[in-house]
């Protein structure tokens, strides 16, 4: 009998279109993205799950006094992005001095 395997999500699919300034929407509210936490240790600490591998820092923007929190949900069919996370720039290369 051959064993079972099983893959697992990527990160990246887990995560989905969650980035810095995201802001997406599902039954539990209206989020947007304020950090995305991918170092494994700081995920577990924030989240405070040992198996976690990344976090997401969201604040409820249907609430006047919603305060940033860490979640850890996967990216799911019930979740839709409102505004996607901005571009970021790309660090221009510096020139040596002269």
């Amino acid at each position: 009998m051959m064993p079972t395997t099983i893959t697992l999500p990527s990160t990246e699919q887990e995560i989905g279109p969650r980035r810095p300034g995201a802001i997406y929407q599902n039954v539990d509210g209206r989020f947007e993205v304020l950090a995305l936490i991918t170092n494994p240790h700081e995920a577990a600490q924030l989240l405070r799950r040992g198996g976690a591998r990344w976090a997401v820092i969201v604040r409820d923007t249907l609430r006047p006094d919603g305060q940033p929190y860490a979640v850890g949900s996967v990216w799911t069919t019930s979740d839709y992005l409102i505004r996607p996370a901005k571009a970021v720039e790309p660090v221009a290369a510096f020139a040596p001095a002269a």
